[in-house]
């Protein structure tokens, strides 16, 4: 994996990259928007522990599927709410240690229920 920054564009506001560059002949996983419920079916009540939990639950879904956070090569967050961006890049800087993949961030209208805050969806690709 080759993370791609040109020094023609803009460079990155925070830890991601413009685009990732990637060999073909590797296994991919796509990882479903995850939200900040716990496994109770309990939804965190803020949009921190809302962020912290959809982390939490993606990482937990590329373990399960035998793959690393440094397999990331993308990432999506949808919020609901304004001026979490900050927010978001803590909580993406703390859950990826480091790891940089390309990423994107969208403010929405709304999610599948008006008590979610965020879902965070992923790509990892590996050998």
């Amino acid at each position: 994996m080759k993370l791609v920054n040109p020094p023609t564009i803009v460079k990155p506001a925070s830890k991601y990259a413009q685009g990732v560059k990637l060999k073909t002949a590797k296994r991919r996983l796509v990882i479903s928007g995850q939200v900040g419920m716990r496994p109770d079916g309990t939804m965190e009540p803020t949009t921190r522990g809302q962020m912290e939990r959809a982390w939490t639950n993606l990482l937990a879904v590329l373990a399960d599927a035998g793959f690393e956070r440094s397999h990331l090569v993308k990432i999506t967050c949808f919020v609901t709410e304004p001026g979490m961006t900050a927010l978001y890049r803590e909580t993406r800087d703390a859950a990826l240690q480091g790891h940089m993949c390309a990423a994107t961030y969208l403010q929405i209208a709304g999610l599948a229920s008006p008590e979610m805050k965020v879902e965070i969806e992923g790509e990892a690709v590996k050998e």
